[in-house]
């Protein structure tokens, strides 16, 4: 290497050094304010990711994490062992996509109609309703659920039997389970999802809507050439984002609805429910952090395989 190569070299670091100062000296608040959130992913994010080691371990307690003895892959066969690695997997994915895809369509399409509402009252009224479903517990979404569908005294079957009509038991009808769970899922969280992009459409240049008006442009026309244009680079953000977590399922949602009904397990059992039972049933900790592993694996490549696929047909809607 030449001494000119090298003079370069340290030009190039004293002014990136230089940079970096001059940035902390003149937005030194901004970075104040921006602490908290460093200090929160370090200590929740980063600094627990150590504990990887755990998934090709014999975790004792005694030992603690770096002490305990390495079993290397072992952790991982509990898993092929029991054959539900192909079937838990599939469950996962199969969901998430599906509520991915009803959240994009539900969450931007009502965005767009509350945008059209015109009275400010029913509009703020319409709002509300719909969020408040995402701050009830998944405790009380279960308790309504079995309320409303329980066999003997459930309200749905007690109008069936009063219309002469017989009664559904869904607790033990399976099949009825992806359908039922998909559209609760979308019922607790289209409100929440809408937000994001009503906040987007509200944003928009309004005169670009007046101008369309004048050239005889009508709702759905606008809409369709200029509303969902528009939200279009919100909606694939948020996209890429949920397919980050496309191999980790709502255990909330999946567990208190279904709890242990082994008869609903096979349409219903995810790889976060079913870690969470061996665990209970067999105290392996090494074991339930492989699942994790194998499930940030899976998260990690998905994303990245999106976001490059994204990358090279729009690179302006990339992440990174």
């Amino acid at each position: 290497m030449s001494k000119k190569t090298t003079s370069a070299g340290i030009i190039r670091k004293a002014s990136l050094s230089h940079t970096i100062k001059m940035e902390l000296r003149n937005n030194w608040l901004l970075f104040l304010m921006l602490l908290p959130a460093i200090v929160y992913v370090i200590i929740f994010a980063y600094w627990p990711m150590s504990g990887v080691v755990l998934a090709f371990k014999d975790f004792k307690t005694r030992l603690g994490i770096y002490n305990s003895p390495w079993v290397g892959m072992q952790n991982f066969k509990f898993l092929q062992i029991s054959g539900k690695l192909g079937l838990l997997t599939r469950n996962t994915l199969l969901y998430n996509l599906a509520f991915i895809f009803l959240g994009v369509v539900l969450e931007m399409g009502f965005a767009i109609i509350l945008n059209e509402v015109i009275g400010r009252r029913f509009k703020k009224g319409l709002q509300t309703v719909m969020f408040l479903p995402y701050f009830i517990s998944w405790v009380v979404v279960s308790a309504i659920m079995f309320n409303m569908f329980n066999y003997e005294k459930g309200t749905i079957n007690n109008m069936l039997n009063s219309l002469g009509m017989p009664r559904f038991d869904l607790y033990n009808s399976g099949s009825s389970w992806p359908l039922v769970l998909i559209i609760v899922n979308a019922w607790k969280k289209t409100g929440y999802g809408m937000v994001v992009y009503l906040a987007a459409i509200t944003g928009l240049d309004q005169e670009i809507f007046e101008a369309a008006s004048i050239d005889g442009a009508n709702i759905w026309q606008k809409t369709r050439h200029i509303t969902i244009p528009s939200l279009v680079p919100q909606m694939m953000i948020l996209v890429l984002l949920a397919l980050g977590n496309v191999f980790r399922g709502d255990f909330g949602m999946f567990y208190q609805t279904v709890k242990d009904n082994s008869n609903l397990l096979p349409y219903t059992d995810i790889l976060d429910t079913y870690v969470y039972r061996s665990l209970m049933q067999t105290g392996d900790i090494g074991m339930s952090a492989a699942a994790g592993l194998y499930q940030s694996v899976l998260c990690f490549v998905t994303i990245c395989a999106a976001n490059l696929l994204v990358k090279k047909l729009q690179p302006d809607y990339a992440l990174f």
